[in-house]
């Protein structure tokens, strides 16, 4: 509904209420739906605060810009000077336009010189996407440090959560008490990082994955990031999302302008989960959508079969194999260009290797189609070693602060995209290696931060994540149906941003299937599992020198967009023909899991996780009971299945299509071979589980009857 002073947008649940009775432009409200009928004036009266002793002779005014002259004393939306001058604009309401689900405000400060546009808008799901966009209207450059969107948050929002890690151990969950003071999780790495959060929310007191209400913020954006919520003296809660600007990375002159990047905020009333619900369906409900265009090929990606050993006879046999057991996409990994024959050298001469492939990649691209499979190839096209052509011939060609080369990373440097120059070298390398051979998937790597990025001596990072995703852009458009893979070192360019632009990501360099239950339920948050790169990797991890069993492996693979990476054609036949089974079953289920609801369960102790996916009509479902470490107690505690129908009756069973786990019990519970139980008692009774071996697991099917 739209007024003169209030607009109410509203979409699937989820209203956005704001103000606009004066020059204050105000949220209201942004929660669960306010309904049709719902009295904008009374609300505005009964959120009016009162004044404390010691405060301001007005209340605070907590407009969308947040300004300092409305005494607002938490962080400020825009932040920035003219030579000084100009620090604290006042924005008066100018006009703003308005539909059901559509808000565009339009202020200005004519003594500051600024004009300020922000935009609200549900794209589906009731996803509320906002953005701001800053107009230097006076003589003088304008020095933008700051431009970040905030919501307010009721309350009862007690609690955050959001995701901290490393390289092989990304997205590990934080939860703290929302106190006084600013809980802020920055990155500045020039890529969203592997300690990136993806998405920020704060929480109800005691909300669990299906109850209790999260208010959650992620931004569209890939370069350096900041996430807040904030607590102020007064109990004025806030949340916030914005690009975390470089010193005079953002300097205006006359009659130029900066959009702040792109930040998704999604309201739930069901809980952790129901923030996935919406994220997913918003995701999905996109034309470029990966699953909308086909199912998610079966990939195998060679590394951890022959890292940089690349060789045709070995590598036909892999395809072999790959094709015997059902595999559809085969992925070329790093070590085929230029002088690559280890990671020291040959970043940036993306020429195929005359040394490794005299007669060029044809025989092996031939080899992959002929056995029925389609041909990928690693690149990492932002980077360059120093002992490299390009590097000889263009040492100007980097991301630096001027003066000096910066450290390198993994051996190497960052190119500056924003050069010209560089960037059409860059496409048009890639590009020809892609015109010249049957490509239809590329692994884009990214296995260093950024240090010191610059061109020209000005801060760079805005610019250069603008150029990767211009490039990608580009590529796409020239090679119609490729498709990317977003990897960086792993799990260290995994954003909002990064996903309207890719098809897949590597979600860790860590294939060890303990490490990534908990990478991939985490990562799930936000990103659906259809883009979520999730492999069997060998018997022994590579990163930490594990040993699990092939099932374990398998059931961890399978809820993502599932393949392998693993040296197969040493496996056993118990493992090929395992393994041939499994693929069968991905197929079989891959639509099931990239479509359905993520459901996660809440379990009485640490030593189990169950997660599962129910199909969006609640007639199917498949759910993994997963042990991590021993069982506290001898009899493990019920498994409550939620996310399905009360009323509808479903045939449950336990399947094993890569083999039964171990088992450490005398007795097997009866439900194993198969039971009938309503969607109620599933949720409210549940299964007793097998006792399992630590580092197992067990799936379980349910069909509606």
């Amino acid at each position: 509904m739209i007024t003169s002073k209030f607009v109410h947008l509203r979409q699937d649940g989820v209203s956005l209420l704001v103000s606009l009775a004066s020059d204050l432009v105000q949220v209201l409200h942004w929660g669960s739906d306010l309904g049709a009928d719902a009295d904008f004036q009374s609300i505005l009266s009964a959120t009016t605060e009162p004044t404390a002793h010691a405060e301001g002779d007005l209340p605070e005014q907590h407009g969308i810009w947040r300004e300092a002259a409305r005494s607002t004393t938490g962080a400020p939306a825009l932040s920035g000077h003219r030579n000084g001058q100009d620090f604290s604009p006042l924005f008066a309401l100018e006009s703003f336009d308005a539909t059901d689900t559509t808000l565009v405000v339009h202020g200005v400060d004519r003594v500051a010189g600024l004009g300020i546009e922000t935009s609200f808008r549900f794209v589906g799901a009731g996803v509320l996407v906002t953005a701001t966009t800053v107009t230097n209207l006076a003589s003088g450059k304008y020095f933008l440090n700051e431009l970040a969107s905030y919501l307010p948050l009721p309350d009862r929002a007690m609690e955050s959560l959001d995701f901290s890690g490393r390289w092989v151990k990304e997205r590990q969950p934080v939860r703290r008490q929302i106190r006084p003071g600013v809980i802020s999780r920055e990155v500045r790495e020039g890529r969203s990082s592997h300690d990136y959060t993806i998405v920020q929310m704060a929480l109800s007191a005691g909300a669990q994955y299906r109850s209790g209400e999260a208010w959650s913020m992620g931004l569209m954006f890939s370069g350096n990031s900041k996430h807040t919520i904030e607590q102020l003296q007064s109990g004025r809660k806030a949340i916030s999302a914005g690009e975390l600007l470089m010193p005079g990375e953002i300097i205006l002159d006359e009659g130029q302008s900066h959009s702040s990047a792109e930040v998704a905020a999604i309201y739930s009333d069901r809980g952790i989960d129901g923030v996935t619900d919406r994220s997913y369906r918003w995701l999905r409900s996109r034309p470029n959508h990966p699953t909308n265009i086909r199912p998610r090929p079966l990939t195998l990606n060679v590394w951890e079969a022959v890292y940089f050993d690349h060789d045709l006879a070995r590598l036909t046999e892999l395809a072999k194999v790959a094709e015997e057991i059902g595999v559809e996409r085969f992925v070329l990994d790093d070590g085929w260009f230029g002088s690559r024959r280890d990671d020291t050298k040959g970043l940036g001469d993306w020429v195929v290797s005359d040394e490794v492939w005299p007669e060029g990649l044809g025989p092996l691209v031939d080899v992959v189609k002929k056995h029925g499979m389609e041909f990928g190839l690693w690149f990492e096209g932002e980077m360059v070693n120093p002992d490299s052509d390009l590097y000889r011939e263009h040492p100007d060609w980097i991301l630096s602060a001027g003066g000096r080369v910066p450290p390198t990373g993994r051996g190497q440097l960052v190119l500056d995209l924003t050069n010209p120059d560089c960037y059409q070298h860059v496409l048009s390398q890639v590009d020809a290696v892609l015109s010249a051979y049957d490509i239809s998937y590329i692994k884009w790597d990214h296995n260093r931060p950024l240090v010191e990025p610059g061109h020209g001596g000005q801060a760079a990072v805005h610019k250069q994540t603008e150029a990767i995703y211009r490039l990608f852009s580009q590529l796409k458009q020239n090679h119609p149906g490729l498709e990317i893979e977003s990897c960086a070192s792993g799990g260290g360019r995994i954003d909002l941003g990064m996903a309207q632009v890719v098809d897949r990501f590597w979600v860790s360099d860590c294939n060890d299937a303990l490490e990534r239950q908990q990478i991939q339920r985490y990562t799930q948050i936000a990103i659906p599992p259809e883009m979520l790169g999730s492999h069997i990797g060998p018997t022994e991890s590579h990163t930490t020198g594990r040993v699990h069993n092939l099932g374990f492996r398998a059931i961890t693979a399978l809820f993502g967009h599932a393949g392998l990476e693993w040296d197969i054609t040493q496996t056993s036949p118990e493992e090929r023909e395992l393994l041939t089974s499994w693929v069968s079953y991905y197929k079989a289920k891959r639509d099931l899991i990239h479509s359905g609801q993520m459901v996660r369960v809440e379990t009485a102790n640490d030593s189990s996780l169950v997660h599962g996916v129910v199909s969006q009509d609640g007639t199917a479902a498949l759910f993994a009971y997963v042990t991590t470490a021993g069982q506290g107690p001898s009899r493990p505690n019920a498994l409550r299945l939620e996310g399905l129908n009360p009323t509808t009756s479903y045939r449950v069973k336990a399947v094993f299509p890569v083999g039964k786990p171990v088992f450490q019990e005398r007795t097997s519970p009866a439900w194993l071979d198969g039971v009938t139980m309503t969607g109620a008692a599933l949720s409210q009774i549940g299964l007793r589980p097998p006792i399992l071996f630590p580092e197992n697991a067990l799936l379980i099917e349910i069909e509606a009857l």
